[in-house]
């Protein structure tokens, strides 16, 4: 990757306390704005930091522990863990910011056990379904260009 490319691209570790943040924040039912309002930004500067885009300073992420109700520690957790593999980690926070994953996340992980693994079953069919669609489709666009 080109230096420029990786100047625009949010660290993964800013990704994941993003993350994090919302994912506390929306678990207390907080707004974006309620949070902002409580550590004095707007709503848009948390935006950003959820989004992994801007860093939180440590002053700032002690002021969002406390506006959320919880310890420093209680975002960070393991996130500074060596033993997770960078590409894997980057991969798994880049679907997280896909539109509805972080809720998607939630609720699962809110759901009983058993209930749970119905879930999963279910998505992982959906996907792939898709992907056997995806891939009949790729398969038949050369055929039909050759009888043309």
């Amino acid at each position: 990757m080109k230096a420029r490319e990786q100047e625009n691209t949010p660290n993964r570790l800013d990704v994941a306390l993003g993350l994090r943040i919302r994912q506390r924040r929306k678990a207390l039912g907080v707004s974006q704005t309620a949070l902002a309002e409580a550590i004095g930004l707007t709503f848009q500067q948390i935006q950003k930091y959820e989004r992994g885009f801007n860093r939180v300073s440590f002053s700032r992420l002690v002021d969002i522990a406390h506006a959320l109700d919880c310890r420093v520690v209680d975002l960070i957790g393991d996130l500074d863990d060596a033993n997770i593999p960078s590409p894997l980690f980057r991969q798994d926070t880049a679907h997280l910011r896909e539109s509805g994953a972080p809720e998607l996340l939630a609720s699962y992980a809110a759901a009983p056990p058993a209930l749970r693994r119905v879930i999963l079953k279910l998505v992982v069919e959906i996907a792939k379904d898709q992907h056997a669609h995806q891939a009949e489709g790729a398969a038949a666009a050369p055929a039909q260009l050759e009888q043309h």
